[in-house]
């Protein structure tokens, strides 16, 4: 009987404080959590594939970026040529044609870090990547041979 009877006083004593503690937690000043919450979803972007707040790139900074990145990519390109003068020609093209697609999505802080900094963000050599596959992929593909004809 013993036991019984402390396990209905603490089942009872567990009810009272549950109520208890719901009610204390349910009795908040409304003011206080709005404002902090306000703060919370201004700080705080809930789509972070949305970029319309960035700070935006200018003109001059894009035509900036795209002359040295060209040139960075051309210095490259050469660095282990035999015959310089006629690889810079052949390799300008793809170049410019990198840069300008880099330049399309440009973020600021890839800007500053290439212009300023003198350095190549990663986000920025993974769009290189993309870039160079579609400037250098062949314009044209190659017809597969037909053997089915005798």
């Amino acid at each position: 009987m013993k036991t019984l009877t402390f396990t209905k006083t603490s089942l009872l004593a567990v009810l009272i404080g549950s109520v208890l503690a719901l009610s204390v937690t349910g009795c908040s000043d409304d003011k206080e959590s709005t404002t902090s919450t306000k703060v919370a979803k201004s700080s705080h972007n809930p789509n972070p594939f949305d970029h319309s707040g960035d700070v935006k790139v200018t003109d001059s900074e894009k035509q900036k970026f795209e002359h040295e990145f060209a040139a960075q990519c051309v210095n490259r390109e050469l660095k282990n040529s035999e015959n310089k003068d006629s690889d810079r020609e052949r390799f300008t093209k793809p170049c410019i044609c990198i840069a300008k697609f880099l330049m399309k999505d440009l973020t600021a802080q890839e800007a500053e870090k290439f212009l300023v900094e003198h350095e190549n963000p990663q986000s920025l050599a993974i769009k290189y990547e993309n870039a160079a596959y579609h400037c250098l992929q062949e314009k044209v593909p190659p017809h597969e041979p037909d053997f089915s004809r005798p």
